[in-house]
């Protein structure tokens, strides 16, 4: 009986370790170059899906009420502005409104548009003085390189979306062949 008592205290007394004695996330330079990696490995596949999706199926949604193809495509364009604008002090480029991004429906224009987009994000990447700095998005605070990792979260959930739109129209992701 003892001896379970000391491995059932011993476990209680590990639940109880403080959180410090886990190693936190590096958000240095290095976090940056991660999340960075992270972001130029998504929009390869958004601007290959772009390509592959034939022009015809750039209207296409699954059903009423639900983004189409084009819509999706430009509203990712739209967010590397807006991100940036927002949250780093950095505006779209002129001439590059992200709000007119998701009006787009022609397919030259939505791939040139993400091509931009990935542009402008590098851009400000490269401009970053200090990522742990601090910003404010969806009102509250956090460091600039929370917002980089909020885009690639955010970009990544319409990756999905438009890797199940392809594939409902018989498109195979090109990394995917």
């Amino acid at each position: 009986m003892t001896g379970r008592f000391v491995l059932i205290l011993g476990g209680l007394a590990a639940l109880g370790a403080p959180a410090h004695a886990q190693p936190a996330p590096s958000t240095g330079p290095g976090f940056v170059s991660e999340v960075m990696q992270q972001f130029e490995a998504s929009m390869m596949k958004f601007i290959g899906l772009a390509e592959a999706m034939p022009a015809d199926k750039y209207a296409w949604s699954p059903g009423p009420g639900v983004m189409t193809v084009a819509k999706v495509f430009g509203h990712v364009a739209r967010y590397n502005y807006l991100y940036p604008a927002t949250s780093l002090g950095t505006p779209a480029p002129e001439g590059r409104d992200a709000d007119t991004a998701e009006d787009l429906a022609d397919k030259a224009q939505l791939v040139a548009r993400l091509r931009e987009s990935r542009e402008h994000v590098r851009a400000v990447v490269r401009a970053l003085q200090d990522p742990s700095r601090a910003t404010t998005q969806y009102g509250r605070a956090v460091p600039q390189w929370s917002v980089l990792l909020q885009l690639v979260t955010h970009m990544n959930e319409h990756l999905g979306q438009s890797i199940a739109y392809a594939r409902m129209n018989g498109i195979t992701p090109p990394w995917s062949r």
